[in-house]
């Protein structure tokens, strides 16, 4: 039964409602994912008897196909304004992975009169969409109608303000949420908070969490996200500290993202200690703890212990994998990534993705492999239809001008079906410089000048080339023109080891807390 037969079936019911009984009556066929026979639904079955038999069947819906069916099967029994059971309906569209939102507008557009669940589904499930602001419609719509505005309605709206990075819009809805009377709910407060991180306005979701009454687990992690997207590293970690003395136990979402903040600082001695945390709770055997655990032991250089730890996990999904291989390969273990690849694909583990490949060639740059990053390049392409990204190229353009294939290099870039950056360009360059290919830097530099006219480093660059090949008039042209365009080196970088002695203290006063 398909979306045709459905609106065919609607159709005849629109023009001619009299014989709406005779239409149901030879229509009815069992539902082929279902053991329910509709046949049996007779017109003189109680109504609260029928609902509860469809109802049944939603359990067992599993695609739009069975969802299109079962639909049909509604109008069929007259359930098709009952808001409970189109609720259902609504719900699967909007929310469910495999579900479809022009369907589920299109359901709501034949239900007489909505309440406000249906009305909050439809915001919730256009906030998931491509187009989010598309939610503010029914918002629009919601206020004319003169419905209620509830706590949910404002958390999936905030929520909506984060996606779009409209702060103007964001700070406008909050203004709706005081008016309300609603910002002290639990949930728009958390919801709140995150917006305004996603804002990078650190200062105001701090200053919207530290004003709860009552801090539960959910504005903890919230906040401690925040931190981490804003790139307040040490201050995650703080709060991390500050959750455990306050007595709550966190879960895997607390330990994945504060371990990102470990990975983000290279801080590898509270990295372990979190990690004894994680043992301490139980949590360990979670698939995305674990890849954290991962992927904070490989980014602080320990890839032995990533590597124990990959070994230890009863289950893996493919960002196992590939969190696996790129530590490996960062670290210079090219040839023990790709074993490792070539183990997930002959075992079929799992099924590599662009992420997958884009590990495998890092692994084939840092060993100098230029054969097997070209065939790996091919087999992503032939085998797997996985399209090339700009980070693809990237990564071939510095295998081979690592290998001094750098007019190889170049030809790939102006190949390209898609058009390059700066970083590709500037890859290239820095080949040029280590294999002193003078005339091909010159060309690329053209093009970075088009890209990105005032990177200091690639005056540099071209500067010490012409240098080296002893062309000073040249050297002092370069530097000429990067004093007439203002164009001036970045301040030298820095580095710090360990970690304020009060953290220290903080992280070795709530250990403990871990454990009970």
């Amino acid at each position: 039964m398909t979306v045709n037969y459905l609106n065919s079936l609607k159709s005849l019911v629109t023009a001619a409602p009299c014989c709406y009984q005779c239409i149901a009556k030879f229509s009815l066929v069992s539902l082929p994912f279902s053991k329910l026979d509709p046949t049996t639904l007779s017109e003189n079955e109680g109504f609260d008897s029928r609902e509860e038999r469809v109802m049944s069947v939603f359990k067992q819906c599993e695609s739009m196909k069975h969802l299109e069916q079962l639909h049909a099967h509604v109008i069929q029994t007259g359930l098709e304004q009952n808001l409970f059971v189109m609720g259902k309906i609504i719900v699967f569209c909007a929310v469910s992975e495999c579900g479809s939102m022009d369907y589920a507008l299109r359901v709501f557009g034949k239900i007489e009169n909505p309440d406000g669940f249906l009305w909050n589904t439809m915001i919730r499930g256009l906030g998931r969409t491509r187009q989010p602001e598309k939610a503010f419609e029914f918002y629009k719509r919601m206020q004319v109608k003169g419905e209620v505005l509830d706590n949910f309605t404002y958390s999936f709206l905030v929520k909506v303000c984060g996606q779009l990075g409209s702060d103007l819009l964001g700070k406008q809805i909050h203004c709706n949420v005081l008016k309300h009377g609603l910002e002290e709910h639990v949930f728009v407060r958390n919801t709140l908070v995150h917006m305004y991180g996603m804002f990078k306005d650190i200062e105001a979701a701090t200053h919207l969490f530290e004003e709860m009454p009552k801090s539960y687990l959910v504005a903890w992690n919230t906040i401690i996200d925040c931190n981490v997207y804003c790139g307040r590293y040490k201050e995650a970690i703080e709060l991390f500290f500050r959750m455990l003395q306050s007595g709550l136990k966190p879960d895997d979402a607390t330990f994945v993202v504060t371990l990102s903040a470990c990975a983000a600082l290279g801080e590898l001695d509270i990295g372990r200690r979190v990690h004894s945390c994680i043992d301490h709770t139980g949590l360990g055997n979670v698939v995305s703890v674990s890849n954290s655990l991962i992927d904070m032991y490989a980014k602080c250089g320990v890839v032995e212990a990533a590597y124990e730890t990959f070994n230890k996990m009863k289950g893996r999904n493919i960002v196992s994998w590939n969190t696996m291989i790129l530590g490996l390969a960062m670290h210079g273990h090219g040839d023990e990534a790709l074993e490792l690849f070539s183990k997930m694909l002959e075992e079929k583990l799992a099924t590599p993705n662009e992420v997958t490949f884009l590990g495998v060639l890092c692994a084939c740059s840092h060993g100098g492999m230029v054969e097997e990053g070209r065939r790996y390049f091919d087999i992503m392409r032939r085998d797997y239809n996985i399209q090339p990204t700009i980070k693809h190229y990237g990564s071939m353009v510095d295998i081979l001008g690592r290998a001094g294939l750098v007019e190889e290099a170049y030809r790939l870039i102006k190949s390209m079906p898609i058009e390059s950056n700066s970083i590709v360009w500037r890859t290239l360059l820095a080949a040029c410089r280590v294999h002193g290919n003078l005339e091909l830097a010159e060309q690329v530099r053209q093009h970075l000048l088009e890209l990105e006219p005032d990177h200091s480093s690639d005056y540099v660059l071209l500067a010490n080339m012409y240098a080296s090949a002893g062309q000073w008039n040249k050297v002092v042209r370069v530097r000429k023109s990067m004093h007439i365009r203002g164009v001036q080196k970045p301040k030298p970088g820095n580095s710090y080891i360990g970690f304020q002695p009060s953290m220290r203290l903080e992280m070795e006063s709530t250990e403990a807390s871990c454990v009970h």
